[in-house]
């Protein structure tokens, strides 16, 4: 099991940027991590994804060129979600979560066994 703290949320005007940070207990080489969001009232969407092994990168329409996911690749403990011309629909909690490494890493569905307890990001207009 890995426990996952979120951390740089922050209340930003449109077009800001921010950087959001995911710390690990240990390393998550062999994991894929994800980032995913909850605006309120609405359900948890997935927003990004990285193979903490590859590097390789997925992300949804909605914040594609807008946000880049990276994690630290001495220790991979920590993952980065990089978000740049905030909207305010990109309001929300923003959760870390991790899985074992499968080839499904990225995809909808895929199985995070450990989450982290989110950070709030308030973007205004």
């Amino acid at each position: 099991q890995v426990q996952l703290v979120e951390s740089g949320g922050a209340s930003v005007q449109a077009g800001d940027s921010l950087r959001l940070s995911c710390t690990a207990s240990r390393s998550t080489y062999l994991y894929c991590m994800g980032w995913f969001r909850q605006a309120p009232g609405q359900e948890r969407e997935a927003i990004a994804a990285i193979s903490s092994r590859t590097g390789s990168t997925v992300f949804p329409d909605s914040v594609k060129g807008r946000f880049t996911i990276s994690q630290d690749k001495d220790k991979n403990m920590v993952v980065y979600l990089q978000m740049n011309a905030l909207k305010p629909e990109d309001t929300g909690v923003y959760y870390c979560a991790a899985g074992v490494w499968t080839v499904t890493c990225g995809t909808v569905g895929f199985p995070y066994r450990d989450w982290g307890q989110g950070t709030e990001v308030t973007v205004s207009s």
